[in-house]
């Protein structure tokens, strides 16, 4: 009697099986990537990016590397995140609010907070960003949509760096707030109207296409690269589930979400960060985590060889 083969007999390329795994060669310090990604980016493109923290890295070599990465509001402190003060944006309810606002007349019921110590004016949807009066406030803001539209017009490639799922939603008219945080918080405002939950795979997909839908009516030309960011939370606030567990469900939720969304668009590519920063660098026996009091972050070397591969991939 013959004996079946384990393993069906099919043409594999080198990229498509696991490295090292029988014949395959070991990993090389080259992540294994098709030739084609299908997306060539040269120190002339116009770049903007968005997103979590490690939006920034992105933006700090990109620049370094003499790229043509937008700059916008550079007089602004919470422009050293991104191409524009958007500050860092951890979550798809966040951005999608950034492109309503630049480009169609979102309007929260609850525009601003005051610190009922300090009385600072502070801006839930950009994080932590400040002001003495509310009408420095209403000004900054009506300059910081116009820096905002140039930069997403302006952009042919867009890198959207996609964090957790967390959110914190406001009951009344569902707008999501960034991040719990600042003197508001910190000195006892009211956050009786917001409430935390997890955004969860339609709802984060919904978000993607929206904002896919505003660029292609604003900026046609424009190409999205979509990563994961391969920093963890720090902490959750769920009460059901550890941080580990839960950053690995905002990471999974993400990336599952970005897979089907650049599956249905020829415009949107995804770029492996996630994989490489948490499978491949322990692969090859590299440390993966920073030292000290933020070890949730991914160290230097991490992020170097992470745009090692960006530019072996795009450029």
């Amino acid at each position: 009697m013959a004996k079946s083969k384990v393993h069906p007999v099919h043409r594999f390329e080198s990229w498509q099986v696991w490295p090292g795994s029988y014949h395959n060669p070991p990993a090389d310090g080259n992540f294994p990537s098709p030739e084609n990604c299908g997306l060539k980016i040269s120190r002339s493109t116009p770049i903007a990016s968005m997103g979590s923290c490690f939006a920034r890295e992105i933006r700090k070599v990109l620049l370094r590397e003499g790229y043509a990465y937008i700059t916008e509001e550079t007089h602004h402190p919470a422009s050293v995140h991104a191409s524009a003060a958007w500050e860092r944006s951890y979550n798809t309810f966040s951005m999608r609010q950034i492109f309503e606002y630049t480009f169609w007349d979102w309007k929260p019921e609850l525009r601003w907070w005051q610190s009922p110590q300090s009385r600072k004016i502070q801006d839930p949807y950009r994080r932590i960003i400040l002001y003495d009066s509310l009408d420095e406030a209403e000004e900054d803001f009506s300059r910081h949509i116009v820096h905002s539209r140039k930069a997403l017009t302006k952009a042919e490639i867009l890198i959207l760096t996609l964090g957790l799922t967390e959110i914190w939603e406001d009951k009344i008219d569902g707008s999501v707030i960034c991040l719990p945080a600042g003197p508001y918080v910190n000195e006892g405002g009211d956050m009786s109207r917001y409430r935390f939950r997890v955004g969860r795979y339609g709802e984060n997909l919904e978000n993607l296409e929206r904002i896919h839908q505003i660029m292609a009516e604003n900026n046609p030309r424009c190409r999205l690269l979509m990563t994961v960011s391969p920093v963890h939370l720090w902490a959750t606030f769920r009460k059901d589930s550890d941080v580990i567990s839960a950053s690995c469900n905002s990471k999974s939720t993400l990336r599952s979400v970005t897979d089907e969304f650049v599956s249905r668009h020829d415009n949107v590519f995804y770029f492996p960060a996630f994989e490489m920063a948490t499978i491949y660098r322990p692969m090859t026996g590299q440390r993966l985590f920073a030292e000290g009091k933020e070890n949730f972050h991914v160290n230097k070397e991490t992020v170097d060889f992470i745009m090692e591969q960006f530019f072996r991939f795009y450029s």
